[in-house]
Order: structure tokens, then sequence, then C-alpha cells
């Protein structure tokens, strides 16, 4: 008999009851419990936790595990009860409030909602940093439409922290966040949405009062990332409906958007002149920054961003500008709290990111009067420009204007480390399987960052040097000699199909011909694969470091917290991994913008060292406006990118080495193989769910691979002959198999 109760109380507790999902996280959170603890009580893994939380697809707890779940859940809606709105607002005169648990009515001033930030100085890839340690997505906020009246309006009324809210450890200065997203509602009132979850009244009718308000009771703002660092300004984002509140246009004209600002002449720059507010030489455009000279160590600016100009680019940040407020404040915040406030495009910020983790000076010791001074800090790359050498200078570059007019540089006069584009046709073998497979590395080009040690100073010119694979800098050596169909991997030689590799010493996957211009991870590369190298002559930085470790480490936790976020630890196995990655954007599209602008924010930033002239009546052997800062580091640049290649390269040879498999096509940090599979399981060669050592892995982590798209052979040989291509690299279209602006390679 006993055994038909249990059967019968096994079969109630196989429906237990369950909350939303939405509800499911906030409880979690609100008792301070991280996926892990959850996951560990109850014996299962992480990703199913997280995907019982999941507000797009939740899943569903079945069995023994549903009836503990269920009990859980249970026990944390006594301890914190879902709160109540107001029934009706009440006057914003209310102070002192401390409870975070009773909805209050504070002060602008009083407001908080905390979004918390740390930083970490592992330089490994690894898992994110448990939730008590590392910033948490705040959730997607309850209402996506503009406040009624029978919401909140008043100057922060503070709620209960809803699920995911970041919490502790604010610096009371910035307790609203680094942002707010100022919008007007249909009954005309002001309103600014914090990154939080919080909404602040705006009492204020022009633009110059905004920014005043901004900085004497908004409490926005973000510290800085380390200690001589300086703190963010906080960020202000204009709707179109503040725009047209403040006096200004929705859209730029056509004129105004080529130059990138309004008019000197516009009534709202006339009215902050009046108000004695100046702005930066970029004017009043998309980004524009607005301050008053510094007094002292105080500073008096406000950043401006403008969606409805474009500020936000599409390509980046997707669909963010047509956000309603209250979730684009979410997008900016978790950007913000996890790499740090925006300072104009995804490539502005990735370069900010690097100065405010290495600022170029810090306070000294004091002196004999006890009065400290500014001195250089250590490991930056300090406050004055530097010359590149002539090789690493760009076409036009002042250091070359006594080059002959219309002079083409060969490989023997410019360095030119550039990633991947290479492809070849298909042998007749892998014409008979039926697929082809890309794999993708993740933040690759931050991957490349890490541990590598770049110049920070002048460069030194010597001839004839013996090569320092520890010593930054640019070689001019002839490497036409190393045979790829015999090289080292390891302590091994090995015998590979040579004709079906690309070269690692040229973008294009061509063999040298010659002397040429390398950075010295690709000489380095030579030596590893068994060929002596000779240079002719190089320039070297003897003052160097590892300047990228922080700037990596940061960008790194960002994007593995967001991923995790969406469902994607780096903890998973291949298989769980892949399915993980399935319509891992469709979970919460939201965070999947803040995954892109993290990635556009390493590449713009690497690509911000070797910025071009952009207008401004420039001509060649003329300075243009970004030599002036000493982050143009083309060299730098041309490290990260040639190591990058290089650690592409490195995995592809252990890999035909191992399997006899050859890729098809190559394209930046993508890699196309033929497979009789769909997936990269079918031919990447795990054994009991370990990887090939030293080659590719799937996994979330920088410099491990995803799944980047299948197609058939035949769809690939199709195009081929259609656009006659022999050799079109279909890495740029294997994702979704559309082609467009094929140029036959050429």
């Amino acid at each position: 008999m006993s055994e038909l109760f249990d059967a019968v109380d096994a079969l109630v507790a196989s429906r237990s009851p369950l909350p939303p999902a939405e509800e499911r996280k906030r409880l979690r959170v609100a008792h301070g419990l991280t996926l892990d603890e959850v996951a560990g009580a109850l014996q299962v893994r992480r990703a199913t936790v997280s995907g019982w939380e999941s507000v797009k697809k939740p899943t569903e707890p079945r069995g023994p595990e549903r009836e503990a779940y269920a009990r859980l859940l249970r026990k944390l809606a006594e301890l914190y009860p879902t709160p109540e709105e107001p029934a009706a607002p009440v006057p914003a005169t209310f102070t002192g409030a401390s409870d975070p648990a009773e909805a209050r009515t504070l002060s602008t001033g009083q407001a908080s909602e905390a979004v918390a930030m740390t930083e970490t100085e592992n330089t490994q890839p690894s898992a994110p940093a448990p939730a008590a340690a590392a910033p948490v997505a705040a959730p997607r906020p309850a209402h996506t439409t503009r406040p009624t009246s029978s919401t909140s309006r008043r100057p922060g009324v503070k709620k209960a922290a809803p699920a995911g809210t970041p919490a502790g450890g604010t610096d009371p200065r910035f307790e609203n966040g680094p942002l707010a997203v100022v919008d007007v509602d249909d009954d005309g009132q002001v309103l600014a949405y914090c990154s939080g979850g919080l909404v602040l009244d705006v009492p204020v009718k022009s633009l110059p009062a905004l920014i005043d308000w901004t900085l004497r009771e908004a409490k926005l703002g973000q510290p800085k990332l380390v200690g001589p660092g300086k703190d963010a300004d906080p960020l202000i984002v204009l709707t179109e409906a503040a725009l047209e509140r403040y006096g200004l246009p929705v859209t730029l004209t056509e004129e105004e958007r080529l130059a990138g600002r309004l008019p000197e002449g516009h009534k709202v720059i006339k009215q902050l002149a009046r108000a004695e507010w100046k702005l930066t030489k970029r004017g009043f455009g998309p980004w524009a920054r607005i301050y008053r000279p510094a007094t002292g160590s105080e500073r008096t600016c406000v950043q401006l961003c403008i969606p409805s100009w474009h500020a936000l680019d599409i390509r980046h940040w997707g669909h963010a500008a047509q956000l309603p407020p209250a979730e684009l404040a979410r997008v900016l915040g978790v950007y913000a709290s996890r790499v740090m406030t925006p300072r104009g495009s995804t490539a502005v910020t990735g370069l900010e990111l690097m100065t405010a983790l290495h600022p170029a000076t810090r306070a000294s010791e004091p002196d004999a009067d006890g009065k400290r001074h500014s001195e250089h800090n250590p490991g930056s790359l300090g406050k004055d420009p530097v010359d590149p050498a002539p090789c690493e200078a760009p076409d036009g570059h002042p250091v070359l204007k006594d080059l002959p007019r219309f002079h083409m540089r060969g490989p023997d006069e410019k360095l030119f480390e550039e990633a991947y584009d290479w492809a070849r046709p298909m042998t007749d073998a892998e014409c008979t399987l039926r697929h082809l497979v890309g794999i993708d590395v993740n933040m690759a080009f931050a991957a490349g960052a890490n541990g590598l040690n770049v110049g920070l100073g002048e460069a030194t010119h010597v001839k004839a040097p013996a090569f320092d694979p520890k010593l930054p800098g640019s070689w001019l050596v002839d490497l036409s000699h190393v045979d790829l169909s015999r090289v080292k991997v390891g302590k091994e030689w090995v015998k590979l199909d040579g004709s079906l590799l690309p070269s690692p010493f040229t973008p294009k996957g061509e063999r040298p011909e010659g002397p040429a211009w390398y950075a010295t991870p690709t000489v380095a590369y030579a030596q590893e694969l068994g060929y002596e190298v000779r240079p002719i002559e190089a320039w070297v930085r003897y003052e160097n470091g590892r300047y990228l470790d922080g700037w990596y480490n940061r960008l790194r936790d960002a994007y593995l917290a967001t991923m995790a976020d969406l469902g994607v630890d780096a903890d998973l196995n291949p298989a769980d991994f892949l399915a993980a990655m399935d319509g891992h954007k469709e979970r919460d599209p939201e965070l999947a913008i803040v995954v892109s602008a993290i990635k556009a924010t390493v590449k713009g930033g690497l690509g911000k060292l070797r910025e071009r002239p952009r207008g401004e009546g420039w001509r060649p052997g003329e300075p243009w406006r970004a030599l002036s800062r000493p982050t143009w580091r083309p060299d730098i640049r041309a490290a990260v990118i040639s190591r990058t290649r290089i650690n592409l390269h490195r995995k592809i040879v252990k890999h035909a080495a191992f399997t006899g498999q050859y890729p098809i096509a190559i394209l930046s940090d993508c890699v196309v193989y033929a497979a009789n599979g769909e997936s990269p399981l079918d031919f990447l060669p795990y054994r009991d769910g370990k990887p090939l050592p030293g080659g590719f892995k799937l996994g979330i982590n920088p410099g491990l691979v995803k799944h980047e798209g299948t197609q058939t052979v035949l769809w690939g040989e199709e195009v081929r002959d259609r656009f006659d291509a022999p050799e079109l690299n279909l890495a740029r279209y294997i994702k979704d198999g559309t082609v467009t602006d094929v140029d036959n390679g050429e």
C-alpha cells in the first residue's frame, strides 16, 4: 500500500505549480543565490537552471527536480514577496528611506538603483566570476511603453530591486548608475530612465539646465576603473521626444550629417554658450561632450548620445536605437557596467578603455613639502605621441613625405600585417563529401592581444640584428624558404600537403617571394616551424610590456558574463555548447545587442590604433588629427593582427597533421572545412570529449571556436561556377549562404 502512496505523491509532485520564469530568477537573485548554487543543490547542470529561468523559452523541470525546485521557490517567495505598485503617486518630498524592499518616494539625489562594477586580474580564459563578484544584467523592464498615471513618475520611486539588478558597493556619488535615457511621456512629463530600472523626474526646461541638473542632482556617473584613472562622466541619451522638448532637431539634414554636427549658429548652441558651457572640437554631433574647464581635480562634463542622429551604429548596436527608453537604458547600462560608459562609437570606446585602464600619468610620492606631482605611469603609452617606424607608417604619413610622388611601396618597404582572406579550389576527394562547415574563433583579436608584449615607447633602428622573439618590433627578413610541406609540430617534424595550406606570412596566403617586413609574432612562428631566420634590419622597441592585458581581461569577462546570461556557459561540453548557441540571441535580444557591441569594441578599438585621415582637407604628407594621440600606434595593431593570424594557422597545421584535413577557405577568424556531416563535431577530432591539444576546441572562451554555418558542397561548387571564381572565398558566405559583392578574388 505504501508503494501506491509513494507513486501518488510522485505523480502529484510531477505537476507542482511553478511561477513564471522571470519570477523564478527574481527570487533566486533576491536571496543572493547563483545558478551554480541552485544547480548544486538540485543536482542538475547550471545550464538546466538557466533554462528554467529563460524568459523567452523557459524549460520545465520534471520528476523529483520539479518538486524540489517548487519547494525552493515557495520558501523564497515567503521571504521575498512580489512588490506591489503604489496605488497612486505620492508627494515627492519624503526623504530618509532606507529599506530597499519597500516602495518609497525619494528626492532625486536619494533615488538609487545600484550598478555594480568589478575588475578581474585573471589573464587566463575562464568562466565568468560568480554573481557576487561580477555585474549581472538588469532584467527586461516590466513596462515597455511610457508610464501612465498609475505607475511612478516621481523622482525615483524606489522599488524592491528586480531580479538581476546589480546591488551593493556603489559609489554614493553615482548611486543612480552611469547613464540615463531622457524621454517625454504622453502627459508631457520629462523622465530619466536609469540603468537599474529606476525612473527620475527631470524638472528642467532647457538643455543647459539639463546639463546642470545631471551634474548637481542626478547622481549619474561611473567610478574610475583603476587607481590613477578618472571617473566616467555621466551619459545622457536623448530620445526623439526629448530632442523636440529641448529645441533640437529629431534628425540631421544631409549637410549636418556630412559635417557630423549642428551648425555653430544653432539656437541651442547659443543657449549653451550663454550658460558658459563649452563643446569639444567635434562640436554638437551624435556624441556631444558638454563641459566647463576643470577647476582643480573636479571635472564638469556630460556626454550626450543621440540615437536618432545615428549615434548607435546599426552594425554594432542592432535595433537599440528603436528600443523604448527603459529597455535602451538596460542595454547601455549592462554595457557600461561590464565594459565602460560609452564615450562615442564602439571603436572610440574600445580605445578609451585602453587609456582608462592604463592612464598616462599618476600621482607621485609626496615630496619634501608633502606635495604630490604628476608623473609617468609605468606600463602606459605616456602623454606624448611617438612617430612610427617608416615601414609601419601608412601611405601619406609625414615620415614618408620625402618619398617620390606616386611611389608604391612593396613588402620590403611596408609592414603589411592583416587578417586572412584566402581560399583554394576543392580537391576531388573533398568534392565527394556532402557539406562545408564553417567554424569561427570567438573574440579572436581579443585572444590575440592576451599576454602579447607590445612596444610602449619609440622604435630603435638596428642593422643585421639577431632575432629575439620577446622583443616587439618590425623585422625585415626573408621567409620565402619556409616550406609548409615539412614543418615542426611541437618537437616532431611532420609532412603535410603544403599546396593545401595558406602561407602564415601573408594575408592572401601566398608564399613570400623575398625579404618583407613582419611583426615579431610572425617571425617567431617561422622559427617555431623549424626554420632559421636572419633579419636584415629591424625597428625594435626596448621599452615594452603587456599593455593590453587589462583591456583583454575586461572585455573577455564582459563577453563571458553576457553570454552566460544568454544561457551559454564556459563549462559546457561540446554537444551542449552547440545546443546552447543555437538560437541564443532569441532568448534575450537586448543582451544579444550587448554581445554584438562588446565584439565591435574589440575590433574597433584595435582599428583606432591606426586611424586614417577623415577628410578635413587633409593632403598626403601632412599630419592628421589622430596622430596627436599617444594611442595612435600602428605597430601595436600590427602585432595583435599578426598574433591572431599566427594563432589560427598554428591550429590549422595541428589539425592537418592529426587528421589530414585542410581548410577550403579562411576569412579573418572563420575557417571552412569539407565534411560528411553538418556539425563541427563531424570533423573536429574529439576523443572522449577531449579536443586535439593545441587544435580547435568548441567553447565560448576567447580563442575557442563556435559553429559559424553549414552549406552543401554542391552549393559551394555552384556558386563558384556561377561567378566563374574557382577560388571565391566561401567563408564570406558560409553563415547563411547568401552570396553578395563577388569580386572574383581580385
